[in-house]
């Protein structure tokens, strides 16, 4: 059985997502994905309960893995990039952020696959993403380099939105790009890792208590309607634009199923 993860709906001006399953010989794959993750430590009620609370519709769900990891990504922006009411130059500069904290998951967390929630409430004018995974933290990611062997779990959260931190398995890029992006369009930013929770707002960025989480979780909350210039707020480090419009322009619903 081959299961599609999406499904949309304009209804009172919110884009609905959920998941629903699709009888098909093709492949088992994605539902070996979703065993895996139904028996990992991943609570999806409290991620909801925290991060989406009260919302309806419900927030868009999906697994990803390694193996369906870009398929993810292109879904969830590809949805977003479908509203003519989101900015444009949001969604360049998002879809680098967005697919540097997926990569995140499958290269820092030692486990095989994480979870996406995404909404988008047009009334609102505001994007929401989630991404959890149940493995290691952040401390013990970064302590594998032995210049942060020794630090705080709260040390490495906020030294995890910094230029150039990194275990030695990427370019410490992806989580400092994104805080850049919070502070340039608004509103807000979360890491969650052990007990301790990062929240870099128009206030700050502030370090706090909070439920344990196994693992981490990277929530982001955009306004979705201020133009901006995305490669500049991404230090001309990427050509986030060029790569957006290449593979997005044009983008409709046929491309989607």
């Amino acid at each position: 059985m081959h299961f599609s993860i999406l499904f949309h709906n304009f209804a009172k001006g919110k884009l609905h997502l959920g998941i629903i399953a699709q009888a098909s010989l093709a492949s088992s794959a994605l539902a070996y994905t979703l065993f895996r993750h139904n028996n990992s430590n991943m609570n999806i009620n409290r991620l909801i309960g925290t991060f989406f609370k009260d919302q309806e519709p419900s927030p868009m769900i999906e697994v990803f893995d390694k193996e369906n990891v870009y398929s993810t990504y292109r879904d969830i922006v590809s949805i977003l990039n479908y509203n003519p009411d989101i900015e444009l130059t949001i969604l360049q500069g998002l879809s680098y952020c967005f697919y540097e904290i997926l990569d995140n998951v499958l290269t820092h967390s030692e486990k095989e696959c994480g979870t996406v929630l995404m909404s988008y409430h047009d009334d609102e004018k505001k994007i929401q993403i989630l991404v959890a995974d149940d493995g290691i933290g952040i401390r013990k990611s970064l302590s594998a380099n032995p210049k942060y062997s020794n630090i705080s779990e709260e040390e490495a959260l906020t030294m995890c939105i910094e230029d150039s931190v990194t275990d030695g398995k990427g370019m410490g890029f992806g989580l400092y790009s994104t805080l850049r992006l919070v502070n340039n369009v608004g509103s807000i930013m979360k890491i969650v890792s052990g007990d301790n929770m990062l929240v870099c707002d128009s206030s700050g960025v502030n370090v706090e208590n909070t439920s344990f989480w196994q693992g981490t979780i990277v929530y982001i909350e955009l306004h979705s309607n201020k133009e901006i210039m995305p490669e500049e707020i991404l230090g001309n480090k990427t050509n986030c634009v060029a790569d957006y419009n290449d593979m997005f322009d044009g983008d409709g619903l046929d491309e989607l199923w």
